[in-house]
C-alpha cells in the first residue's frame, strides 16, 4: 500500500533541560508493518528540551492547535523561560501569593500528592541538590560535593513549603524554593495534546514527548500501538528490552543509564534522592509505568525510580500500578512485575 503523509512545520518551543529527579525516558515507537495512509498525519517539533512526535488519524490538520497548546504549557511551566509563570514564582518573595492558571494548580497538586504518598521520594523542589551534583542545566561537573554542601542544599528543598490556593488559583511558599516541574510536566503536556486531538475528532493517535507516550485507538494496520522499552544499558542504546501494546492509555519509563558519572571507581547516578541529598545506590536500571494519564505515569515512574527495586515494587503493588522494573544483577538484567503488569503481559502472550 502506498502512502503519503503530512508533516507539520517544526515549532521551536524551548524548555530547560531536566533539573529535577525526572530521568531520561527511553521508549521506542515500533513501526507497524505498513506505512500510514494519507489520513494519518505526522506532527513533530521541539518542546520542553526534547522533541515531540505525533501520528494521528485526523479529519483536519491539527498542527496549529498542537503548537498552540504546547506554547500554553511552556508559558506556565518552563523554567527556561524567564517570564513563565513558574519562573516568576521562583523569583517571587516568600509569603506572597502569585496568581496562576488552574492547569498549573493541577500539576502542582498532583506533584504534592505523589510527594506525600512516596514519603518525599518525589519532590519538584529538588533542583538545588541536582545542580549541586552537576546534573542541572549549564552546570560544570566537579568532584562530588562534601557533606556540608549537601546539607546546605537539602535545607533549600522541601515540597511541604510549597502552598496551593484553589480560589483564586495561586501559589505561595514559606521558604525560598526553586520549583522544577520537569519530572511531571512532559506527561501533562502529552495529556493536553490528547485533549487537542480529541477535540479535533481524531479517533486514533500516538503522542510522544521525550518518551512520555499516550495512545488512543489503533495504528494504521488496525492494531494496538506497539511501544518498545529500551534495554537500560548505555552500551546498547536503541536495543529493545520488551514491547508493550497500548490503546487508550499512557506509558512512561525512567532510568539512570544515560546520565551518570564515575569518580575514583564509584558510579554516581543523576537520580538524586531528595530525602538523603545523595544519588541513589540501588540496582534499579529502569522502571516503566502504564496509566490512564501520562502525567501520572510520568510522576509515578520518577518516584518509583527513586524508591528502588524493593520499596518501589511494594509501593507500585500497593497502589495497583501496572509497572515493570528492570534490575541489574550479577547475571544481567532481571524483570520484575507488579500483579497488574504481569496480568497484562500474560494476556498479550
Amino acid at each position: 500500500m502506498c502512502c503519503c503523509h503530512r508533516t507539520a512545520p517544526v515549532t521551536s518551543i524551548y524548555w530547560q533541560p531536566t533539573a529535577g529527579v525526572a530521568l531520561f525516558v527511553a521508549l521506542l515507537i515500533i513501526a507497524s508493518g505498513c506505512e500510514a495512509p494519507a489520513e494519518y498525519h505526522h506532527y513533530h517539533g521541539a518542546t520542553m528540551g526534547t522533541q515531540y512526535r505525533i501520528t494521528a488519524n485526523c479529519p483536519v490538520d491539527a498542527s496549529a492547535a498542537v503548537a498552540r497548546e504546547l506554547r500554553v504549557v511552556n508559558s506556565d511551566m518552563s523554567t527556561y523561560l524567564v517570564d513563565s509563570t513558574i519562573s516568576k514564582f521562583n523569583r517571587a518573595p516568600v509569603g506572597t501569593w502569585l496568581p496562576v492558571s488552574p492547569s498549573l494548580i493541577k500539576v502542582i497538586q498532583a506533584a504534592a500528592e505523589l510527594s506525600k504518598a512516596s514519603g518525599g521520594a518525589f519532590d519538584v523542589t529538588v533542583g538545588p541538590l541536582v545542580n549541586l551534583w552537576g546534573f542541572g542545566p549549564n552546570v560544570v561537573r566537579s568532584p562530588p560535593p562534601d557533606h556540608e554542601a549537601i546539607a546546605q542544599a537539602r535545607s533549600e528543598v522541601g515540597y511541604a513549603r510549597l502552598l496551593v490556593r484553589q480560589e483564586p488559583p495561586g501559589l505561595s511558599k514559606t521558604h525560598e524554593l526553586y520549583v522544577d516541574l520537569s519530572a511531571i510536566a512532559k506527561g501533562y503536556g502529552v495529556d493536553r495534546l490528547s485533549e487537542v486531538l480529541d477535540d479535533a475528532r481524531c479517533p486514533d493517535y500516538l503522542i510522544d514527548i521525550g518518551g512520555e507516550v499516550r495512545a488512543r485507538g489503533t495504528n494504521a494496520a488496525g492494531e494496538d500501538w506497539r511501544i518498545g522499552i529500551e534495554v537500560p544499558d548505555s552500551n546498547r542504546l536503541g536495543s529493545i528490552q520488551r514491547v508493550l501494546s497500548l490503546s487508550d492509555e499512557a506509558v512512561a519509563t525512567s532510568g539512570d543509564y544515560r546520565n551518570f558519572f564515575e569518580e575514583r571507581g564509584q558510579r554516581y547516578s543523576h537520580t538524586i534522592d531528595p530525602r538523603t541529598g545523595y544519588p541513589v545506590t540501588h540496582d534499579l536500571a529502569s522502571v516503566t509505568v502504564i496509566h490512564e494519564s501520562a502525567m501520572w505515569a510520568d510522576g509515578y515512574a520518577t518516584a518509583l525510580n527513586v524508591l528502588g527495586p524493593e520499596r518501589g515494587l511494594e509501593f507500585a503493588t500497593d497502589h495497583e500500578l501496572a509497572a515493570l522494573f528492570v534490575v541489574r544483577t550479577e547475571n544481567g538484567f532481571e524483570e520484575r512485575y507488579t500483579p497488574a503488569m504481569r496480568a497484562r503481559s500474560m494476556a498479550s502472550e
